[in-house]
């Protein structure tokens, strides 16, 4: 069957879809039905199933007999080691931190906080709390102890597990002092924490409260599974850039489980013994679907990468690992592959290596412009596929579904949506809008498996948020397109569509046509307040490396390419050459920040933000572009 009747099967019948779906999960008792709908909006699956997740991601692989499969490959180019982990070794690993957990009293139900960097002891860790029905939330690694401090009070742990320190290729970042920090400022104080020393740094522990990771497993009797039910938590992950209070997206146990089983196979291509690589942090959903539980689920191989596109050490160390793990399927960033491209744009780097594995490239976390994906696809030889979703939903909305049929690819597109998902484009008032039309993209209720039920403790601010703007749709607060082939299109997010002289313009569509000149690496555009015309674009290039053409040159240029391909109604007069962009620690361009420098508003720092110093550099870019200044003075 090809993509169209499987879509078709799901809309025909989604509760004999997902309850066929769910036959590839073991159950310690199935459920009676798919869809709980008695308290709509608020949906629930599976809910009276009985299941384990880390039964499903480690046990079962075992007890089929393939307990001496590599389950987790540790590759850090920082610390220049590469290490395997089998299935049985993590079985063993996860029943004893599993263990030691519960002979100090937690249980299911009870909330962990793990705090570590890309090392196999934070899958280790997410798994053991899967193993207990312990509700764990990964925060990422480093984050400022404001932040921890903030998702300490809002999930109240039991404990928390972390690391001494992380790694950055020239420094070490010290995640001990940030987490003691954290503790002192939060009200609510955990009952205890294990700190995994790493031999970069070794951590001073706090008498009576701290556990080194080993001394804590010793003599302790390793944990059996517990089963739980289908709409038990199985973790809250906190959305990035959040202010005040956070925003715990809740993830249900079995709809997590039967939601990633399917993605893996039918999306990504990947079976039990296939070898499968996210490049991304456990910190962000990615990391949750697709480094831990995805692959793991599916019985692959999965990769804990400690490393950075380009400077650890060259912009070839992807295909590098790509060659030397056999890996079949990647995921990775836009932004990854705008860096890489930005310091090798002959892909001279990508030749050194013997790709022979590869079948796919996955591209999400931003818009992938299309000129990234005709490069990565030119240099690669393999699909580059763009795929859209959400740390709310945990897998892709839209995509190629690989496992199905490769559909023609159209630079731009994340392609088409998956069962489960109904996307709409509404107009302001919740209409939809004809084919080919910019609007709001919404899904009509109720989302699948595996996207969130809830926020944690807050399910009058999940209804504002989420479902009230448009009564009976998940409002993505994404803009877009659908084209009459039925092919998405994500042009910006709500808030990036911007208003000129009355013309609703995608900050996207300006970027797209940025990106295509020969000389610009990444770009951004945002809309900065126009007495005259409410707003106007203003453009961010970044350079490839080696341009020797002069910067008011480059800058003439793409004004006029917008001009020619978006017309005179764009308004683009105004782009500035900056060294890099601000973004969140998992590749998101800032770019609402930086239109508030260029409004000259106050603003707080995102707590995501990778390296605050680029704001001063863009501060500085649009001063000599005459912002603020320019927007008040007309």
């Amino acid at each position: 069957m090809g993509y169209r009747e499987i879509y078709s099967a799901w809309q025909a019948d989604p509760e004999g879809f997902w309850m066929q779906a769910a036959e590839a999960i073991d159950w310690k008792q199935k459920p009676s039905k798919a869809l709980f709908d008695d308290k709509a909006p608020i949906y629930e699956w599976f809910s009276d199933g009985l299941v384990n997740t880390c039964w499903n991601a480690v046990d079962r692989h075992v007890l089929a007999g393939r307990g001496d499969q590599i389950a987790i490959w540790h590759e850090s180019p920082i610390t220049l080691t590469t290490k395997g982990i089998t299935y049985r070794q993590l079985r063993d690993r996860v029943a004893s931190l599993a263990g030691a957990l519960r002979m100090r009293g937690v249980e299911k139900g009870d909330r962990v906080i793990i705090y570590m960097p890309m090392i196999p002891e934070a899958i280790e860790a997410m798994l053991a709390c899967a193993r207990l029905g312990a509700v764990h939330s990964v925060v990422f690694g480093g984050f400022a102890a404001n932040e921890l401090a903030v998702r300490i009070d809002d999930c109240q742990p039991k404990a928390i597990i972390a690391a001494s320190c992380g790694l950055e290729p020239n420094r070490v970042v010290h995640y001990k002092p940030l987490l003691d920090a954290a503790i002192d400022m939060s009200s609510h104080k955990p009952e205890f924490c294990v700190i995994f020393q790493r031999e970069q740094e070794v951590a001073r522990l706090v008498e009576g409260r701290d556990f080194s990771w080993h001394g804590f497993q010793y003599g302790v009797k390793p944990a059996d599974c517990v089963p739980v039910e289908g709409n038990h938590p199985a973790y809250i992950l906190y959305t990035s850039g959040t202010t005040g209070q956070p925003k715990g997206v809740v993830r249900h146990t079995a709809g997590h489980l039967v939601a990633l089983q399917w993605s893996m196979t039918n999306i990504y291509n990947i079976e039990a013994g296939d070898r499968f690589w996210a490049a991304s942090d456990v910190g962000w959903v990615v990391g949750h679907s697709y480094i831990c539980y995805g692959p793991l689920i599916a019985g692959a191989t999965t990769v804990v990468f400690e490393g950075k596109p380009v400077g650890t050490p060259h912009p070839g160390v992807f295909w590098r690992t790509i060659q030397n793990l056999r890996i079949k399927s990647f995921f990775t960033a836009p932004t990854a592959l705008r860096a890489i491209r930005r310091e090798d744009p002959n892909g001279d780097w990508i030749r050194r290596y013997k790709l022979h594995d590869l079948q796919a490239l996955f591209l999400a976390g931003e818009r992938a412009d299309p000129d990234t994906v005709q490069w990565a696809q030119e240099h690669l030889g393999v699909p580059v596929i763009d795929h859209w979703w959400q740390t709310e939903t945990g897998w892709a909305i839209a995509a190629n579904p690989m496992g199905i049929e490769t559909l023609p690819i159209k630079p731009g597109s994340p392609s088409v949506p998956m069962p489960g998902y109904d996307v709409q484009v509404l107009d302001e008032a919740g209409h939809p809008v004809p084919a080919g039309t910019l609007g709001a993209i919404a899904i009509k209720l109720p989302l699948p498996p595996g996207t969130l039920p809830t926020l944690w403790n807050a399910e009058e601010r999940f209804r504002k948020s989420y479902l009230d703007h448009f009564p009976g749709y998940y409002e993505t607060g994404d803009a877009g397109y659908i084209d009459e082939d039925g092919y998405l299109y994500i042009m910006a997010r709500t808030d990036d569509v911007i208003n000129v002289a009355g013309h609703r313009l995608s900050t996207g569509a300006m970027e797209e046509v940025l990106a295509s000149h020969s000389a610009v690496a990444e770009c951004a555009v945002i809309g900065v307040a126009d007495s005259l015309k409410g707003q106007s674009p203003v453009g961010f290039l970044c350079l490839k490396a080696g341009i020797t053409t002069s910067h008011d040159q480059v800058v003439r240029e793409v004004v006029q390419l917008v001009r020619d391909r978006i017309g005179p109604v764009a308004a683009f007069k105004s782009a500035c050459v900056v060294d890099r962009l601000p973004k969140t620690r998992s590749g998101k361009i800032l770019r609402a920040t930086m239109a508030k420098i260029a409004d000259g508003e106050e603003f707080k720092t995102p707590a995501t933000i990778d390296d605050p110093s680029v704001l001063d550099e863009i501060r500085k870019a649009l001063g000599q572009i005459g912002y603020p200044e320019a927007a008040k003075a007309d």
